[in-house]
């Protein structure tokens, strides 16, 4: 083979490389950017359920202390319906 032949093949060889890898890249980008678009939706998603845990525990507080008071409350009514059996 001519030196001029091998030096052809290999700036073919390059160019081909290149070009598959810039494929490559416009495939990654655009799998990249549909991720992208997901993460999003499921932020936004996870930021409205954040809101929804802050009202559940602001809740949730109020509910403990009401219960506490009728577990307080427990004891007092066992013993008067034991009384009355």
């Amino acid at each position: 083979m001519s030196t001029e032949l091998l030096v052809l093949i290999t700036v073919v060889e390059i160019v081909l490389l290149v070009a598959v890898l810039a494929i490559y890249l416009i495939v990654l980008t655009r799998r990249l950017r549909a991720t992208e678009d997901i993460l999003a939706q499921v932020s936004a998603a996870v930021a409205v359920i954040g809101g929804d845990v802050a009202l559940v525990g602001a809740g949730a507080a109020i509910l403990n202390r009401k219960l506490d008071v009728i577990a307080s409350v427990v004891p007092a009514l066992a013993q008067k319906a034991e009384s009355l059996v």
